[in-house]
């Protein structure tokens, strides 16, 4: 599962930089959006990659610590993806805003032939 998982990640940030790399603004904005799920990814599998495991430990039973997932790296997940989904949203307000005012998409500003 962990090989899948890496390979998942590793898929999403490569396609997010190429992205980057890209001369017009829409596919900057979805580079971004991409390399931040990569990244997402990445702190929640440094939660530890358990299936079927309560994310708490129950101290009063004697539970081995190492059998169960970390919360708190769930908790940043949840809270990045909210922040990334409002950025992306002020990204794209601000690609058609500046698609109006300059009559053109890309991120230098010059039509490619």
């Amino acid at each position: 599962m962990e090989i899948v998982f890496a390979t998942a990640i590793g898929l999403l940030a490569a396609s997010g930089i190429w992205l980057l790399l890209r001369p017009r603004t829409f596919q900057v904005i979805m580079g971004l959006s991409l390399l931040s799920y990569a990244v997402n990814l990445f702190i929640f599998a440094m939660g530890r990659l358990i299936a079927a495991r309560a994310p708490v430990i129950d101290a009063a039973k004697g539970a081995n610590p190492a059998l169960y997932a970390d919360p708190l790296p769930q908790a940043l997940i949840l809270t990045a993806i909210v922040i990334g989904f409002a950025t992306t949203a002020l990204f794209l307000v601000v690609l058609l805003a500046s698609r109006g005012l300059s009559g053109t998409d890309h991120v230098d500003g010059k039509e490619q032939p």
